[in-house]
């Protein structure tokens, strides 16, 4: 352990206490001591990091006076004597976690007095509700880490790179901290990756994973929260588990902080931090390094002076599994550019939009008949369109293969969606006939053409989908008559695969599927995927399960037999119950997929809505993850999720995808739809159809006026005279428990 990078975390930490417990005094004189502290979305762990470390919550500046003195301040150490030698690692570990614990109780005094984030166009805290909108991506590989960027680069074009880099291998990061003044941000807007925009809206660096966090080091705290949250997210370990959770960052979450520029105490204070949470250090500066000693899977401290190499480093220190995908065509590809936008000013051309059409539509032929990676452009090419001008275009895709199945069509068309908008500075939304394609300027000056479109999806559908196609040949028209031709084709299609479809039922299939893809963070939770019940993430439906294990059948999802029947209201199963059983780990004896009283499906944390009982209404509430208010249960979703979560089994609540609230067996034997008294405004909004669908089959035609939102009351006694004025049916149901 050098002792120069102790002695410096050390100072670091005694600094940064001490200006906490400054904070504290100023702020208890100024408020009280009983004034109450958190973040701006309130979370289920409170103040997570000390959640996390000590199970203590912080509710108020008096718990925080109690953790700083009794469970921070004990942890400096002394500073290391220049002239005897000591094991300076354990004051080095203690001082991080000091550090970590007096930062996040400064921050929160900061949010009290509005003073954070410190400037404008920073994002600061970084909530429960982001960390499970990206928990997917998370565990499907698309995002296989992350990475705090501390500091600035030399330059703007070496900054560049570095994110481009990070980019290509999907690295999710976050920009900390400065260098003299300078900020990654700042190179990074004058080197065109950011918008000028992102100093008025930095929620813009989600879509292409980079993150504007803080033009201070200490605000290096809102991501090590985000890691020591995800332990108790997806992973379900308590708060006070210290040695859990730190175990748990360790070997699950995948992230690693980069220091540029300078090094001073206070950075090496975090990044002692950073360590205890197993996240290695790796700076562009010369000076000391640590080496393998446990606490890291890796290296812990190393130095990479040669810019070029760095990421590569940095990946190889933190053992991270990455691909960088070389595709043929003159921009670079990869998820982190999946939510990129281009604005009209950035646009070369488009199609679709509200005056023209854009379509995809993906067929199986025989395989003579396609020519594998053949691509035709039909129709004039973007350098022979007006600058600004928008267009029509059909992406007509072709594919062969012995495992191919009708089936499988839709699944692979809707990858459309994902595969060209990973491209960088292409932008695409919606599908069949409703989609909308732009192409940047950038993009058009670095060379792209129609005809890569058909590259881009010929290679990345081969790639993921290769154990079922030998074949693809794509055409991309723009000539108005052969895309007619095409959509006319296209639309009798479509028909048939929704009415197939819609006429697919849980009794109709004898196997269902399971989705453990959540596993590397939630290591108990298994989902049941059936043709009426979509994972409880949204993002995979039976076909898409029956897809991916034709795909890899050594994969996360698997076929269930549904075996014999043991409760048929409850849809309980033996061959589903063994299945779960021995899939989580043992921990896990049933499933009743029909039902959120008895034995209902575990949760890992990805969840679109979380149902929740209301006795006083003998019914139940809906909450979905955007929803940022009260709810009638007492709990914003946030804390709700934090009992659901984690692959835990919680009778009374669950963890569902928003489509299963409109599906005939929701909670089936708990009564069904009509159970449902309470959801936000938007979310009974965008179900409206199918709960008055489904409410008309149980008597019930106009069920979502009957239902309550949050115009009418946050709490059951405001809610239930609504509920009673519209003769809501729970009201009479019999009781639920």
């Amino acid at each position: 352990m050098s002792r120069e990078i102790a002695t410096a975390a050390i100072k670091g930490s005694h600094e940064i206490v001490g200006r906490a417990r400054a904070d504290l005094a100023a702020a208890i004189e100024k408020h009280g001591a009983t004034q109450a502290i958190g973040w701006p979305e309130l979370s289920a762990f409170h103040l997570p990091m000390i959640a996390a470390l000590t199970g203590r919550d912080v509710a108020n500046l008096m718990d925080a006076q109690a953790v700083l003195e009794e469970e921070a301040s004990p942890l400096l150490a002394a500073v290391p004597d220049e002239h005897n030698w000591l094991p300076y690692l354990p004051g080095a570990l203690d001082a991080g976690g000091a550090t970590l614990m007096a930062e996040e109780i400064s921050k929160a005094i900061g949010y009290l007095e509005g003073t954070e984030p410190r400037q404008p166009g920073w994002f600061g805290f970084i909530s429960d509700t982001i960390q499970r909108t990206l928990g997917i991506q998370l565990v499907d590989g698309r995002m296989p880490g992350f990475a705090a960027l501390v500091g600035a680069a030399p330059d703007v074009e070496k900054a560049v790179y570095i994110i481009r880099e990070l980019q290509k291998r999907s690295i999710l990061v976050f920009l900390v901290g400065n260098s003299n003044g300078l900020t990654v941000r700042d190179q990074l807007i004058e080197g065109g990756v950011f918008s000028p925009d992102i100093l008025e809206h930095p929620e813009m660096g989600w879509d292409t994973y980079v993150v504007p966090v803080g033009p201070d080091t200490e605000s290096l705290i809102y991501v090590l929260d985000w890691a020591a949250r995800a332990a108790m997210i997806f992973g379900g370990i308590p708060k006070g588990d210290m040695k859990g959770i730190l175990d748990y960052t360790r070997a699950h979450t995948f992230a690693f902080g980069m220091g540029l520029g300078p090094l001073d105490d206070i950075k090496y204070a975090n990044g002692a931090g950073a360590i205890i949470m197993g996240f290695p250090v790796i700076a562009d500066t010369p000076g000391p390094e640590i080496r393998p000693t446990g606490v890291c899977t890796y290296e812990e401290v190393v130095r990479e002076l040669d810019h070029s190499r760095i990421v590569e480093t940095s990946v190889q220190v933190r053992g991270l599994k990455v691909t960088v995908r070389d595709v043929n065509i003159p921009v670079p590809v990869a998820a982190a550019f999946e939510g990129e936008t281009v604005r009209r000013e950035d646009m070369q051309v488009e199609f679709g939009g509200k005056n023209n059409m854009a379509m995809e539509f993906l067929r199986t032929r025989p395989a003579d008949d396609i020519k594998d990676g053949d691509v035709q452009v039909i129709g004039p090419d973007v350098d022979e369109m007006e600058e600004g001008s928008s267009h029509d275009i059909a992406l007509l895709i072709e594919v062969a293969g012995r495992k191919m199945q009708d089936d499988f069509e839709p699944i692979l068309e809707r990858q459309t969606h994902l595969i060209v908008n990973h491209a960088m500075g292409i932008f695409h939304m919606g599908q069949r006939d409703l989609a909308w394609i732009r192409i940047s300027k950038a993009g058009y000056q670095a060379g792209f053409r129609l005809r890569h479109f058909g590259d881009l999806l010929i290679s990345e559908l081969k790639h993921s989908y290769g154990a079922i196609l030998d074949k693809v040949q794509v055409r991309v028209v723009t000539d108005k008559a052969v895309i007619d031709k095409a959509h006319v084709e296209a639309r009798e299609v479509w028909h048939a695969r929704d009415i197939r479809i819609a006429g697919m039922t849980d009794e109709t299939v004898d196997t269902y599927y399971s989705c453990t893809l959540c596993q590397s963070y939630a290591p108990n939770h298994v989902c049941i995927i059936t043709p009426e019940r979509l994972g409880l993430c949204g993002a995979y439906n039976w076909l898409d399960g029956k897809a991916a294990y034709e795909i890899n059948p050594t994969g996360g999802n698997q076929p269930v037999a549904k075996g014999a029947q043991v409760l048929e209201a409850e849809g309980e199963f033996k061959g589903v119950n063994d299945f779960v059983h021995k899939y989580s780990q043992r921990t896990v004896d049933r499933v009743c997929l029909y039902s959120m009283m008895d034995a209902p499906m575990t949760s890992c944390g990805c969840f679109e809505v979380i149902l929740s009982i209301l006795p006083e209404a003998n019914g139940i509430m809906a909450v979905n993850r955007e929803y940022r208010g009260m709810t009638p249960c007492g709990m914003p979703f946030t804390t709700l999720a934090g009992s659901v979560g984690g692959g835990n089994v919680t009778p009374g609540f669950l963890g569902v995808g928003r489509l299963y609230i409109g599906s005939p067996k929701f909670i089936r034997s708990d009564g069904g739809i009509r159970r449902l008294v309470w959801m936000p405004r938007e979310l009974k909004d965008q179900l409206r159809e199918a709960i008055n669908k489904q409410g008309e089959a149980l008597g019930v035609p106009d069920l979502a006026d009957r239902i309550a939102d949050e115009t009418v009351g946050e709490t059951g006694e405001q809610i239930l005279p609504f509920l009673t004025e519209k003769q809501h049916p729970a009201l009479e149901m019999e009781p639920m428990f």
